[in-house]
């Protein structure tokens, strides 16, 4: 199967989506350093011809995909989540980052079979409902174009008096759903909650529903202070319990979250992982993350970032900057995977990745139902 990429970044989301069995006719990406890992990587994806041709180093806004038009089964990418970003000033459409509007074009013009795209837990904020809905719209009907003189609450009225016609005539339409998850509970090494939506065009026969959660904090508990395991594995002595900790019975289906040292297992100083390790410090609000818990949500910067949730605290009690190779460990890039820039640059692109393992299962998910799988 066929997918293009926008919005492609470091490479976390196209990753996955090649490991669920896709192949790459175009990447898009307007950042040279971004484009530089794509290109160094280009081996660790499905590309259906050279690197050269399917990886466009510029911006969206330029490119014409009528080309694409009936050759493509998946749409997938992360438009920037500055706009909505609680990190951010969250100007949402007054942002001229914001790239919905290009990803709805971009389905107009390529008419996929399903699309996937990602982004921050703040689009879901109360300030934004009313232009979340204007997104969901947008992407079910993206023929349906804003005019050049048209406010976007204008274009949202249009939309809402589409939908709720019960004699249109609709040319192109997307049955879309979204969901909030949380990165842990699929069995990545952090707590990051992410929103993916996720549209089916209406002439594919889906009943799709988005994966259920395999990994569970409770059941890091039971192995932690219940049966002991999970110190064995690692050769430690087995900690008492923290006060009000608690242990509730456990749900035998879930696996334990997986921990920062975890993910650390096997990687070695050859690795880089004390070379380019350094010291953090710790203050209030600024704690790092345990070792033996999923790490707090990587962030794109390599220092001064609200939480510490760049660093994390080590079993002498000093507080470390992840490495690269560490970060990239926690967004589940294989350690094959380059980086050829700068550490500030690469902990960016790490930061503004979505976790590799997350994007082929929900990848592989839509997969299946294009497959007739359900």
């Amino acid at each position: 199967m066929n997918s293009i990429e926008l919005f492609a970044g470091g490479g976390g989301l196209a990753l996955g989506v090649s490991n669920a069995g896709f192949s790459h006719s175009l990447m898009v990406e307007w950042d040279s350093c971004s484009t530089r890992t794509l290109h160094a990587n280009s081996n660790n994806f499905k590309l259906t011809g050279d690197s050269g041709g399917c990886l466009f180093c510029g911006d969206v806004r330029d490119l014409d995909f009528r080309q694409y038009e009936g050759s493509v089964d998946l749409l997938s990418g992360g438009p920037p989540c500055q706009p909505f970003s609680i990190g951010g000033k969250a100007q949402a459409y007054n942002d001229k980052r914001d790239m919905f509007p290009e990803a709805a074009r971009a389905l107009a013009e390529i008419r996929p079979r399903a699309f996937i795209f990602e982004n921050v837990k703040g689009l879901l904020r109360k300030s934004f409902a009313d232009y979340f809905e204007y997104i969901i719209l947008q992407l079910t009907y993206p023929t349906i174009v804003r005019r050049s003189d048209e406010a976007w609450v204008s274009h949202l009225g249009r939309l809402e008096a589409h939908h709720t016609d019960a004699h249109r005539v609709d040319d192109l339409v997307y049955n879309v759903v979204f969901r909030l998850v949380n990165a842990a509970d699929y069995g990545i090494p952090q707590k990051r909650e992410r929103v993916f939506i996720v549209g089916f065009r209406n002439d594919i026969s889906a009943r799709y529903s988005f994966p259920e959660a395999t990994h569970s904090r409770q059941a890091l508990v039971y192995e932690q202070y219940v049966t002991g395991e999970y110190w064995e594995r690692h050769g430690l002595p087995r900690p008492k319990m923290k006060t009000g900790e608690g242990v509730l019975a456990l749900d035998s289906y879930q696996k334990p979250w997986v921990t920062v040292r975890d993910a650390f297992v096997g990687l070695s100083v050859d690795d880089g992982r004390q070379v380019v390790s350094v010291k953090g410090k710790v203050y209030t609000g600024h704690t790092g993350s345990n070792l033996d818990e999923p790490s707090k949500t990587i962030k794109a910067g390599a220092h001064g970032v609200p939480g510490g949730e760049n660093m994390y605290i080590d079993d002498s009690g000093q507080a470390r900057h992840f490495s690269v190779r560490e970060a990239a460990r926690i967004q589940t890039f294989p350690d094959n995977y380059l980086f050829p820039c700068s550490w500030t640059e690469a902990m960016r692109q790490i930061g503004n990745a979505v976790p590799v393992k997350l994007a082929n299962i929900v990848a592989g998910s839509v997969k299946k139902m294009l497959n007739g799988n359900f």
